[in-house]
């Protein structure tokens, strides 16, 4: 594994408890008659969105005062000066941002931490079930519900037919369709957020094609916790996503994945 001087138990398990403690303020929100607004590019904002962010950028500069922070409702940084950065946190301080208007309880926080481009740690935590998923560089993936019974989760390394595919429930794409059509034996799971990168970590599904845009903040945290658990995130390249290494925080289209080799026959079937 790899060694780290900045990853430690009590980084791992504060990071942790940040995404809980937001998550707790979200479900105020979220069990309340909230509101919406519509920003620039006409994706959802809520209270919970701002307030959520504001509890983790302020308990992150406490935790970490030297590390620069990136999140989703805080994002207007240039890319000259991110491109100094060799370390960042990367939040998204309510992912599925729709799901959590329609009150279908899939939505999440996430909190990643970024060096030379590749996430170190990642948390998960979903509010509504209090559940919660870590992923670091230093021993691995694990999860926990409510702090209780924390266990090690690894992807599932035995490929059986029907291939469980997860999709969006917010994002409808045509690629995705156009391959399924060309798997033909598969079970399609909907879930919003980064929940899906959570279910491929635990063994629970197999295949997760991103074939739309989605932003970095998006993806860290649900990247490490894949990648720590022994699961892929590629891009048609056959490369991972590389964080902050251009001025757009745009990602490419990507697969997520239990096996390298999943991947590769996916994006085979779609060139």
């Amino acid at each position: 594994m790899h060694e780290n001087k900045t990853l430690n138990e009590r980084l791992i398990f504060s990071t942790a408890a940040i995404a809980k403690e937001a998550g707790e303020a979200i479900i105020k929100i979220y069990n309340s008659n909230f509101d919406y607004q519509l920003k620039k590019d006409l994706s959802p904002i809520t209270a919970a969105d701002n307030l959520s962010n504001n509890i983790i950028i302020k308990r992150l500069k406490l935790l970490t005062p030297e590390i620069p922070i990136l999140s989703e409702e805080s994002c207007n940084i240039p890319y000259p000066i991110r491109q100094q950065w060799t370390q960042f946190w990367l939040v998204d301080p309510l992912d599925g941002t729709k799901e959590f208007i329609n009150k279908n309880g899939e939505f999440t926080v996430n909190i990643a931490l970024i060096e030379q481009n590749i996430p170190i740690l990642g948390v998960i935590h979903i509010p509504v079930t209090g559940e919660t998923y870590w992923g670091s560089a230093t021993n691995g993936s694990f999860y926990t519900k409510e702090d209780n019974n924390v266990r090690q989760i690894n992807v599932s390394k035995n490929l059986k037919n029907p291939v469980r595919i997860l999709a969006s429930r917010s994002h409808p794409s045509k690629a995705l369709d156009s391959l399924l059509s060309k798997i033909k034996d598969y079970e399609i799971i909907y879930r919003g957020s980064s929940i899906k990168f959570c279910l491929i970590a635990s063994g629970k599904a197999d295949l997760y094609p991103r074939l739309g845009p989605t932003s970095e903040w998006d993806t860290a945290a649900g990247e490490a916790i894949v990648s720590f658990a022994g699961g892929y995130t590629l891009t048609k390249n056959g490369l991972p996503l590389a964080y902050n290494s251009k001025e757009s925080l745009l990602n490419p289209n990507f697969l997520v994945s239990s096996q390298k080799t999943l991947a590769q026959k996916s994006w085979s079937l779609m060139s």
